[in-house]
């Protein structure tokens, strides 16, 4: 068996509990597996299942993954790394009309990223739901012949009807008296593919007086002449998903099978469809058991697979990886981090309450874990040119600047200085506000790993813009020699040799929507207003500006991060970069600029 549980593992939730109850009480102590994912009699024929618990992340191959989905993909891998157990990477590929290798590719990708890994135990532990369609074929046959399913031949609407509401019991089917040698005949012919779509369905036979509507006899397969990714046009008849699911776990010896709280009231057909099926000789007991977790609600973002795509489809972004977008791929491209996700995970907890958690803690998160891990660069966003008049033109020398002031460990690196520098336009004014130590005539700043100046004054061009600023160098005041104690300045400016300095394309990315709750009402609004989300796009999410880059930012390579000083975090675009040529992207500022309003 696998060691036991780490004792040094992640902050106590409910789910941690139950694990640690069930493996106590060694519910799953016996489980057997034969090496893959197998009926209960081929299980029981393998040696004791090496994994204390098996969870997975199941997620259908439709679209991308989102920040909602990290959530649940940390929680899984996380639960088994922490007890010697194995999360299975599954694809719920149940679906052929909606479904492509593309996303399969991009989803893989993700979950890797995020550093979690599917295998263990010397297998890996990547499956598909299509491969046990015939598994699933097989046991719909053995319900029907045990009289647990029918074949019910009502139009859609027809069947709608007779569900009956939450007050109101629905109504049999007229066909479902039928017997089960007539039930098994019509699903060996919709196999065959004897009927089109919609003539006739499988459903569970259960009570169509069950208060919970999940339990009317619901429908477990439906014929569809489509043709699927991976098992092309064998398949007619497709499972739904909700009969899919539980036999997808069965099969796999899940122990845990964690999903968020809207499938609560599926939880007892999970049960039911799982008993019988054991019932007639199929799977192995104990039987996994489903666990529900409040999903991520987070300001500022909409998670709706419905929006992304029309986000997508409408051009409102430059696709489903612009750094703007709530998903995986868009929050690596923007600069955000695995280990920021990692903590943001363990920060918002795991309850069966719903919340919702403000943007700024996923925010902050990225910051505490690029501020431990980005090394320290220098980049001019707002460039004015700054004139020293007493150093000669050709002068050139080198200062030193630590790569992360915090790691004194990973030294320091030479920056190069010369007459002309490069300043951020905000540190200079003529007329200056009271606080403002910055760069104004006749005052003493010192450059920032440099030297001490004192300004003299600007030129402007014929509109009255200031074009240059003119300083003064005092030449015994170096940082780092004896001279520089003997200068008090309270100002402190960063700055780039003009000569050395790299000019760079930098794209300040913010939030895409400008208000909280996108489309929702707001006071004032008329009573049933319904408003577009779209309204609520923040105009200057995306901002693109000429920057001047300390020179080493050059040979950046894709994805590799910084905190330039004074302004953020940023990235080399991993998509647009070249060798010798990147592209930066802003994930985070320094400081949350919307907590005082935006």
């Amino acid at each position: 068996m696998a060691d036991a549980p780490n004792p040094e593992h992640k902050p106590a939730n409910f789910l941690r509990h139950i694990v640690e109850h069930d493996l106590a009480q060694g519910i799953y102590a016996g489980r057997r597996w034969s090496g893959k994912p197998a009926s209960g009699p081929e299980q029981q024929a393998g040696q004791p299942d090496p994994a204390n618990i098996r969870t997975r992340f199941p997620p259908e191959p439709n679209g991308y993954l989102h920040f909602g989905h990290a959530k649940s993909i940390l929680l899984n891998f996380g639960l088994a790394r922490d007890y010697g157990g194995v999360c299975h990477m599954r694809f719920d590929d149940t679906n052929p009309e909606k479904e492509d290798q593309e996303y399969v590719d991009a989803i893989l990708d993700s979950v890797k990223w995020l550093g979690c890994s599917w295998d263990a135990f010397g297998q890996g532990h990547l499956f598909h739901a299509s491969d046990y369609f015939d598994f699933m074929v097989q046991a719909a046959e053995a319900l029907i012949e045990a009289g647990h399913a029918y074949v019910d031949s009502q139009s859609a609407e027809e069947m709608r009807a007779n569900r009956g509401t939450l007050t109101e019991a629905g109504k049999d089917s007229p066909y479902r008296s039928r017997s089960p040698a007539e039930n098994l005949d019509l699903f060996k012919r919709m196999q065959a593919g004897e009927f089109p779509d919609g003539a006739h369905i499988l459903r569970a036979k259960i009570d169509m007086a069950a208060p919970n509507i999940n339990l009317r006899d619901p429908a477990i397969f439906r014929i569809r002449h489509a043709e699927h990714h991976r098992t092309g046009d064998r398949f007619c008849v497709y499972p739904m998903y909700t009969y899919a699911h539980p036999i997808e776990d069965a099969l796999e010896n899940i122990t845990h099978s964690i999903c968020t709280l809207e499938f609560e009231d599926q939880r007892p057909f999970y049960d039911w469809i799982l008993e019988r099926i054991a019932d007639c000789g199929l799977l192995a007991r104990p039987l996994p058991k489903q666990y529900e977790f409040s999903r991520l609600n987070l300001t500022y973002v909409v998670l709706s697979k419905r929006k992304l795509i029309q986000l997508v489809e409408e051009k409102h972004v430059e696709g489903w990886d612009d750094p703007r977008m709530p998903t995986l791929v868009g929050a690596r491209r923007r600069g955000f981090t695995p280990e920021g996700f990692q903590l943001f995970s363990e920060r918002i907890g795991v309850t069966k309450s719903d919340s919702l958690i403000d943007m700024s803690v996923l925010e902050d998160c990225m910051r505490e874990t690029l501020n431990e891990s980005a090394p320290r660069r220098i980049a001019v966003l707002d460039p004015v040119k700054l004139i020293l008049d007493n150093v000669p033109e050709d002068h050139e020398e080198w200062c030193e600047a630590p790569n992360h002031p915090q790691k004194p460990e990973l030294g320091k690196r030479p920056v190069p200085f010369s007459r002309e520098l490069w300043i951020e336009r905000e540190d200079f004014v003529e007329t200056p506000p009271k606080g403002f130590f910055r760069l104004f005539p006749g005052n003493l700043v010192r450059l920032r790993y440099g030297f001490v100046i004192k300004c003299v004054g600007c030129d402007k061009d014929a509109n009255g813009n200031i074009i240059a600023v003119h300083a003064e160098l005092q030449p015994d005041s170096k940082s780092g020699t004896p001279g520089a104690d003997t200068y008090k300045v309270k100002g402190n400016i960063h700055w780039l040799s003009a000569k050395h300095a790299y000019p760079c394309a930098v794209r300040l990315y913010d939030r895409l929507f400008a208000v909280p709750a996108p489309g929702a009402r707001r006071e004032g609004d008329a009573e049933g207003l319904e408003r577009d989300f779209l309204d609520d796009l923040n105009p200057r999410s995306k901002q693109i500006i000429s920057a001047q880059l300390e020179p080493s930012l050059k040979e950046a390579m894709a994805e590799d991060r910084f905190q330039f000083e004074r302004h953020g975090y940023f990235v080399a675009d991993r998509k647009d970069s070249k060798p010798g040529a990147p592209v930066f992207n802003r994930a985070v500022t320094l400081k949350d600029s919307w907590a005082k309003g935006h």
